[in-house]
């Protein structure tokens, strides 16, 4: 009995142990990861143990299976840490994404995450974190063309011309071989009375769909050729 209770102390001081993570760990992969357009991830590290924030759950405390991975129960997934060419998240092969490799980058000190630059009218670094949600991973909701496209009629359908253009260049960005992308960003432009982008809009539209009758008939009223 004796024997059995040393043989479960020991594993356990082996366990709690094993826990905890080099300094240098802990320096190189504290921070914020970009999960998807609209959250982030937090890393932070107590008496050496990493622990994890995520989705308004604190001192969530993954499982350390080696150095550089850790399974994280509440995702039902495994977070791999890697520091080359840059410091991201990995997301361990399986079966519900095989082939599909997702990655969380690391966010600078005070970097915000895509939508609340979009909300702030930061379009231009709005739109360099959507296109990195598409890089990291291209099946992402946030980044669903549909979605996006709805937000560009809500803001239209506002009057608010400028926003939904903004929303639509955005989409032509993620899905630049969609003609509907186009389609809406034509007809943007053109409730805001800009009659050449609209026509080139519409034109890129027959470039990818040559039997789009909504752009024939557009380009048939307001051009010349």
């Amino acid at each position: 009995m004796k024997r059995l209770l040393l043989l479960f102390f020991i594993t356990l001081f082996i366990s709690c142990n094993n826990s905890k993570n080099s300094p240098e760990f802990i320096s190189t992969f504290s921070g914020n990861y970009l999960f998807n357009t609209n959250e982030i991830i937090s890393v932070y590290f107590t008496d050496s143990q990493l622990f994890v924030k995520w989705r308004g759950t604190k001192d969530i405390k993954p499982l350390k299976v080696n150095d550089s991975t850790f399974y994280l129960r509440e995702m039902n997934e495994k977070f791999i840490f890697v520091t080359k060419p840059t410091t991201y998240i990995k997301l361990a092969e399986k079966r519900e994404h095989k082939g599909n490799t997702i990655y969380f980058s690391k966010l600078e000190e005070g970097q915000k995450t895509p939508k609340e630059y979009f909300d702030n009218e930061q379009y231009d670094k709005a739109l360099e974190g959507y296109l990195l949600v598409k890089k990291n991973n291209p099946n992402s909701r946030s980044i669903r063309e549909d979605d996006i496209n709805l937000k560009g009629y809500r803001a239209l359908r506002k009057n608010n011309h400028n926003k939904a253009i903004e929303i639509f260049k955005m989409n032509v960005a993620l899905h630049p071989k969609s003609a509907n992308v186009y389609d809406s960003l034509g007809e943007a432009y053109w409730a805001s009375r800009d009659t050449t982008n609209a026509v080139n809009c519409f034109k890129k539209v027959l470039t990818l769909d040559a039997d789009n009758k909504r752009a024939k008939q557009f380009l048939k009223n307001y051009t010349l050729d």
